[in-house]
């Protein structure tokens, strides 16, 4: 496996985490992958991993394309890439409208062309240019980044379905996927290779190290209905093929029933989502998604009843 990431921070303050990220680079983890919803920004812990992780590449998945400004989103990634040259990747995405509308009210309108149009100022603006642009979503009038990077970091785009997976492959430098199983790699990744087969994939996998069952079905439920109940992951399944089998959850949650929504989730769906069980059946899981495709597995840890210092350890590549 060429790389193995984890999503940071882990539990714990983030002043805490010079300790974490020396650890993972002992343990044989390649990258650290930032989330940016409700918890840390995207950016700040991988601040502190570029000067603390040296041996570590850092990659955010993702940053809305939405909740910051065109300017001070390239001056972000802009920084973080002068910090660790050569090893920071920029992740975009829509997002989703809870995430844009409900929590940072702003309106969740055209996602596909707003990452289109960011991704193409982006790579504009890191390339030293002097932007002065009518884009579809937005318009910048003569930008410039006062600090340049040397080395211009990769950027990516988070995508789903078609539309997205394929404006990943041709625009940008590869997907950041998401919510989905070893098997969905073979139907996602032919879209992003039409624009190359170098292009790369990264995939956040939610992992549950534990052995005890009915932690890992709580927990995993939980997540999986929280998640595909949002419009844009809903929409993804259903295209993936998974209509007949979550439609009685939609119609549980549509109708408010949050009980009767988890308890409609299928057992092997839980399995084929969500990585679980004892360390080494997590590692043989996160090998098949490589062997489907996946170049750079991103694992997400989910709270349990194991910790999350000790799973980073049994998880670690080569254990």
């Amino acid at each position: 496996m060429a790389r193995y990431g984890i999503t940071v921070p882990l539990k714990g303050s983030l002043a805490s985490h010079k300790e974490i990220y020396r650890e993972l680079v002992d343990l044989g983890y390649t990258d650290v992958w930032s989330a940016e919803a409700d918890g840390a920004d995207g950016f700040t812990p991988l601040a502190l991993a570029a000067a603390w992780a040296p041996e570590l590449r850092l990659g955010v998945a993702i940053i809305p394309a939405f909740t910051r400004g065109p300017a001070l989103m390239a001056q972000s990634a802009a920084s973080l890439a002068d910090a660790a040259p050569g090893r920071f990747v920029m992740g975009i995405g829509s997002s989703s409208n809870v995430i844009v509308e409900r929590w940072n009210a702003i309106p969740f309108e055209k996602p596909y062309q707003r990452v289109r149009d960011t991704v193409r100022f982006l790579k504009q603006a890191l390339g030293g240019e002097k932007v002065s642009e009518e884009y579809e979503t937005f318009t910048v009038k003569g930008f410039r980044l006062g600090r340049v990077p040397a080395v211009q970091p990769k950027v990516m785009i988070a995508a789903l379905r078609q539309g997205m997976l394929r404006l990943a492959g041709r625009e940008s430098d590869g997907a950041i996927l998401n919510w989905l199983s070893a098997d969905d790699v073979k139907t996602v990744a032919p879209y992003v290779h039409e624009g190359g087969p170098d292009k790369e994939l990264v995939a956040r996998l939610f992992v549950i190290p534990s052995t005890n069952r009915d932690v890992v079905q709580t927990v995993a439920r939980r997540a999986i209905a929280t998640y595909l109940n949002v419009p844009v992951y809903a929409a993804f399944h259903e295209w993936l093929g998974r209509g007949e089998l979550l439609a009685k959850m939609w119609a549980c949650w549509k109708a408010g029933d949050r009980k009767a929504a988890v308890e409609a989730i299928p057992d092997h769906l839980v399995d084929e989502l969500i990585i679980n069980g004892p360390p080494e059946a997590c590692r043989e899981h996160v090998q098949r998604y490589v062997e489907n495709g996946l170049h750079t597995p991103a694992l997400a840890l989910l709270p349990s009843d194991v910790d999350p210092r000790e799973a980073t350890r049994a998880l670690a590549p080569g254990t």
